[in-house]
């Protein structure tokens, strides 16, 4: 007899339902792009507005990154022990609280200690929402969804390129462009209200009459077949709780796996760190080279553009080609545009081209490297696993912007600072390739049972049920 949850995860895909959740938690994620990217705005008009330096603009980004990396470890512990309804709802009302007090800030240091808050909240918002989604999608098709969570990036990156460049001749530009992210996340909180807890999460912690409610709903709505199912009695739970519990789940995931944590984090560290570098600082690097502050921004909101259409390209072939051969080539190949636009830079149609070429590539690769991530770990670990990749990058890179100002920039060189970071790149894809399985079509908590200390093997995409 089967399970609850492979009768969740053999559900006919149906946008009422399933859907439903998808666009949801992408809304979510949409926000937490468009905060990301603000990041980027803000730096150049924050730093006029209070007479920073270079290096201290990047602070921007880091207290806001650093806070997402906080939120990120934080939230996804806690959604493993409370659940994914409840901190998929609360993440939204922290970031939109401490967003209107941010946009209110009356000195630099009040407005730094307000963005990371904010950033506490919204970096829940990942792996929480990839942990629900990916929990409430058929296996057949969760490559696909996962991957197409990540189209809301780009159009969050884009959204906020083109708000933030119709807000530039607004007194007070950049307090607009923090009070316009308020409403819409309260908007979806609200609408977050509505959404189930995860069945699978609830079969986890014993709740079986609330899962079997759950899934029964679910089989009517999509018009599956009525089966009889269990419901497994559920492991004990015992161990420690708040902080001493984010160190478990970190014990944990390593002890689940080193080769695939190791794997997961550099992923997340060299491939993010590429990313935001580019994000947060290209509006500067474009003022700098003396292009004014429209045009600048524009350029960087086609670098996010062009990346919508980088995602759809990776949905349609991340359950064809699989997710480490996306990553492995497209990853190091975006980074390599990097260098070229650096070192093309003041050819204007040769640098639009190289930020067009990686704006398409890099969102090639991020959709992957989340859905891949997210399948890597068994559900009691799924939204810590995830959470803490999602940490060491955002911690990595919240000091990425400070250092790339104050050193890399500056002494280096742009070329050679893009070549470095591109490099870390390869090295990470190089060590995928060897220390983790490739999750194309795996079941969720398919090897819970093996042993996953030994070496990683790939799942047959026809693995039984």
């Amino acid at each position: 007899m089967k399970t609850g949850d492979q009768i969740v995860q053999e559900l006919p895909w149906k946008w009422p339902v399933q859907g439903k959740i998808f666009i949801i938690g992408g809304l979510g994620y949409l926000f937490d792009a468009y905060d990301i990217a603000l990041n980027g705005f803000l730096m150049p008009l924050v730093g006029e507005q209070f007479d920073l330096s270079l290096s201290d603009r990047g602070l921007v980004a880091t207290a806001n990154l650093v806070g997402m990396a906080v939120g990120a470890i934080a939230w996804g512990s806690v959604a493993d022990r409370i659940g994914r309804k409840k901190a998929f709802s609360v993440t939204l009302l922290i970031f939109a609280l401490f967003s209107v007090l941010g946009a209110l800030s009356p000195t630099y240091p009040v407005f730094l200690a307000l963005r990371f808050l904010a950033g506490i909240g919204l970096g829940g918002c990942i792996p929480v929402d990839y942990a629900l989604v990916s929990e409430f999608s058929p296996r057949k098709y969760r490559g696909r969804i996962l991957t197409g969570l990540d189209v809301w990036w780009p159009v969050g990156v884009t959204l906020c390129g083109f708000v933030s460049t119709a807000l530039l001749t607004v007194d007070g530009n950049w307090r607009w462009m923090l009070a316009t992210m308020v409403l819409p996340a309260l908007l979806l909180f609200w609408a977050r209200r509505g959404i189930p807890e995860s069945p699978i999460y609830l079969t986890k912690k014993g709740r079986e009459a609330e899962a079997r409610q759950v899934i029964d709903d679910l089989v009517a709505r999509t018009g599956a077949p009525v089966v009889p199912y269990t419901i497994p009695e559920p492991v004990a739970e015992t161990g420690p709780r708040g902080v001493a519990a984010a160190a478990e789940q970190l014990r944990r995931i390593w002890s689940f796996s080193p080769r695939i944590t190791s794997a997961a984090w550099l992923l997340f560290a060299t491939i993010m760190l590429v990313y935001y570098a580019a994000l947060s600082w290209m509006p500067t690097i474009l003022r700098e080279e003396g292009l004014g502050d429209t045009a600048a921004f524009m350029k960087t909101t086609l670098m996010s553009g062009v990346g919508i259409i980088g995602v759809l390209v990776s949905t349609a072939l991340v359950d064809i080609v699989g997710r480490k051969w996306l990553i492995g080539v497209s990853a190091p190949v975006a980074s390599l545009a990097l260098v070229v636009f650096a070192l093309v830079m003041e050819m204007p149609t040769g640098s639009v081209v190289a930020i067009a070429v990686f704006g398409f590539l890099i969102q090639l690769t991020i959709p992957v490297l989340y859905a891949y991530a997210s399948e890597l770990y068994p559900t009691e670990l799924r939204a810590s696993g995830f959470g803490w990749a999602s940490s060491v990058s955002r911690a990595l890179t919240g000091f990425a912007p400070m250092l790339f100002g104050s050193l890399m920039w500056p002494v280096l060189g742009l070329p050679m600072t893009f070549a470095v970071l591109g490099i870390a790149v390869l090295l990470a894809v190089v060590w995928m390739a060897f220390a983790a399985p490739e999750t194309k079509g795996r079941v969720l908590d398919a090897d819970e049972e093996e042993t996953p200390a030994a070496v990683p093997r790939a799942v047959p995409e026809q693995a039984a049920l």
